[in-house]
């Protein structure tokens, strides 16, 4: 059990007892028991006595007293006065125990190690102890230090006991301690200081300085284990996991713990100071918690969501774009005759056909496709005429109608369905145009095309240079595919041919409940053109003008004719690829016609949509002007109404 001579506080290790005499006792201001000099620290004190008063008796020196202002009692429960505080002796005088040897610190190597006490008179190095009131002779103090430095080196004896204690430098200004630490050992044999130089290690927690790193290894161990402060209520509210929980078993409070490494820290202050120091100086790059460790780390974390996050955008545009295929028919899977097979080989499944007239249908299906020719097995004829027939008796509350040219009616198949209604209007178009001898010699076949033979034709028009967006657009493959197609397309189809024809774009609604008058007035208009030079058109008027090419989101149709009531409201006869053809024959019939118009009349309410296309047939081409329209369909533009 080792025992502070100061204060009289008992401790079990050396360790323990130079921290104490650190803190406690040695960095409070000390005064000079023989003058008036004060306000210095221990070490400037002792100096002081060794040089300043250096002919004072060894027992008068022995006897004073340096008081501390901390006022140190000389044990737990004895009051001392002034006089009894920190009593300075030689350290091997008599009366002087082996535990309280080596307990003075000189202030400096450059001053003599004997001058810093006066030895005793009559004293010699053989004796190994002086008696009181002897001096030393220079020989005899060299001889001393010989002595102790053989003690130091390796001889062993039973009182040849050394003691370490380790000082700071007193003051940061004071230039002659700085990062210089001394280290004396006493011999208790020789009564002689030895002072030995080293450079120490410095506390990063408190002031301490030790020789080895072990030591302040355990040193820093017992600040972490001995620390008892609370954590700091605002950075547990803001960071409870700050709080470690191994810290907290070993004291049973919470602990300051460092964020950014496994540092455990007595208070807030503390916690402060030692983050500051890993974000001013980094740490080292063994630490897996440092600065530098955690912004890779943050910025691994940071490309990974952005990889994750673009990752799921082109999955899902991916997703999308296939479902834009699906829709739109460019998903890979299979045309017009792939379809129609799916069809026939669902039914043959089911027990609807049987398989030699699945394999009859599929053979003549594959050489209608190869005459280029439809099959006429959608077709209604008659139409126009049938509607001619029916306004001259019925409908006398129209004042006006006007009807196109003779137009069958296309309707979809198991073949199209879903997708071939552009494909169907065109037809109804191309079964008008041969019955015009303006457009008829244009037409070389004389028959109207299958739908994979109108695929056929657009792509033989893009590869003249009609429409290179359009063309674009689809990957220049229209075949075997599903593809939709719109008034482009047949914009495309017809100046192709060598007729003239042009796009109006309805954009826009402009009347009220997102209709759109201007629609219905321009095809007034258009079928107007051909009673101009009379001055009371007739009730009934069938033109020579080929139907109109409609086209809105999704859906296209025909406009085969108009009515104008006698309010002067309009009315499209519209024929539609997607009814059947059981309820266009309907038309053909006189019990069964009125109701069958009822299906054809389009009035403003039921045309609603955003936006509507118009393709007009209006002519016939030159060789120059198909190429200015090859030329001018490279920015393809339609007329904007309104």
């Amino acid at each position: 059990m080792l025992t502070c001579e100061i204060c009289g506080e008992e401790m079990i290790l050396a360790e323990d007892l130079q921290t104490h005499l650190l803190l406690s006792h040695l960095e409070n201001d000390m005064h000079c028991p023989l003058c008036s000099l004060s306000g210095v620290s221990y070490d400037e004190l002792c100096f002081h006595i060794s040089s300043a008063h250096p002919e004072k008796p060894h027992r008068e020196l022995g006897a004073a007293h340096l008081t501390s202002t901390s006022g140190c009692s000389a044990g737990p429960n004895t009051s001392v006065t002034e006089s009894e505080k920190l009593q300075i002796s030689h350290p091997c005088s008599d009366g002087v125990s082996s535990d309280r040897a080596g307990e003075v610190t000189p202030p400096s190597v450059s001053s003599a190690h004997t001058d810093m006490v006066q030895p005793k008179q009559n004293s010699t190095p053989e004796s190994g102890c002086s008696s009181p009131g002897e001096t030393w002779s220079p020989e005899t103090r060299q001889e001393s230090v010989r002595h102790c430095y053989k003690h130091d080196n390796g001889v062993k004896s039973e009182h040849s006991k050394t003691k370490a204690t380790q000082l700071s430098s007193p003051r940061k200004g004071d230039s002659t301690f700085l990062n210089l630490i001394t280290k004396f050992k006493v011999c208790t044999d020789m009564n002689c200081p030895v002072f030995v130089t080293e450079k120490l290690f410095s506390c990063p927690m408190c002031s301490l300085v030790c020789s080895s790193c072990f030591i302040l290894q355990e040193h820093v161990e017992l600040h972490l284990q001995e620390q008892h402060s609370v954590a700091g209520s605002a950075l547990e509210a803001s960071s409870p996991a700050m709080t470690s929980p191994s810290a907290s078993s070993l004291s049973g409070e919470r602990r300051m713990e460092c964020p950014i490494c496994s540092v455990v820290c007595r208070d807030g202050f503390s916690l402060q100071e030692h983050v500051e120091l890993h974000l001013d100086h980094g740490a080292a790059g063994n630490c897996a918690g440092s600065p530098g460790s955690d912004l890779k780390l943050a910025m691994q974390l940071q490309r990974e969501e952005e990889q994750r996050r673009r990752q799921e955008e082109a999955q899902q545009e991916s997703e999308e774009f296939k479902k834009l295929q699906r829709q739109f028919g460019l998903d890979g899977r299979g045309g017009y005759c792939r379809q129609i097979e799916k069809t026939m080989e669902r039914a043959v499944a089911r027990g609807l056909m049987a398989p030699a007239e699945f394999h009859c249908k599929r053979a003549e299906m594959m050489e209608s496709l190869a005459s280029g020719v439809d099959d006429g097995r959608t077709r209604t004829q008659g139409v126009i005429r049938a509607l001619y027939e029916y306004y001259q008796t019925e409908c006398r509350d129209c004042v006006h109608v006007w009807l196109s040219a003779d137009t069958d009616h296309y309707c979809s198949s198991v073949g199209d369905k879903g997708w071939g209604c552009g494909y169907r209007n065109f037809q109804m178009l191309i079964s008008c145009l041969h019955r015009i001898d303006t457009y008829s010699p244009l037409l070389q076949e004389k028959e109207v095309p299958s739908i994979p033979q109108v695929q056929s034709m657009i792509e033989e028009a893009w590869k003249e240079g009609l429409d290179p967006q359009g063309a674009s657009h689809f990957n220049q493959r229209l075949q075997g595919t599903r593809a939709w197609i719109g008034a482009t397309e047949i914009y495309t189809l017809l100046t192709s041919l060598g007729i003239s024809a042009h796009i109006i774009d309805f954009h826009q609604p402009t009347g009220s409940g997102s209709t759109h008058p201007r629609l219905f007035d321009w095809v007034k208009q258009y079928f107007c053109q051909s009673s101009r030079n009379n001055r009371l058109p007739p009730r009934l008027i069938q033109t020579s003008l080929p139907p109109l090419y409609l086209q809105h989101q999704g859906h296209s149709r025909s406009i085969v004719g108009l009515e104008q009531k006698k309010n002067g409201s309009l009315c499209l006869l519209v024929l539609d690829p997607g009814s059947k053809a059981s309820d266009i024959r309907k038309l053909l019939s006189g019990d069964t016609i009125s109701a069958a118009v009822r299906h054809i009349r389009k009035l403003p309410g039921s045309l609603k949509h955003k936006q509507y296309q118009v393709v007009a047939v209006h002519g016939v081409l030159s060789a120059e002007e198909k190429q200015i329209s090859i030329l001018n369909s490279r920015t393809l533009c339609a007329e904007r109404i309104p």
